[in-house]
């Protein structure tokens, strides 16, 4: 078995009066590709994305982002 880190960002964003990609990526201070590419598991952000990720939605990051086996 594989592990991979797996997000809760889409819906994350959708609680939050449904925030756009772009929305997201501006506060976050990636681009709105980086973030489509982060929801989709097609790249692992740095821990500093992740924790500003988690510091916007006002959760911890373990409940934006989880490690698990596939």
């Amino acid at each position: 078995m594989t592990k991979t880190i797996t997000n809760n960002i889409r819906r994350l964003r959708f609680d939050h009066d449904e925030m756009t990609q772009k929305a997201l990526a501006d506060l976050v201070g990636v681009s709105r590709q980086t973030v489509v590419a982060i929801e989709k598991g097609k790249y692992s952000p740095s821990l500093e994305v992740a924790f500003k990720i988690a510091e916007i939605f006002e959760i911890s990051i373990s409940e934006v982002f989880q490690y698990v086996e596939q």
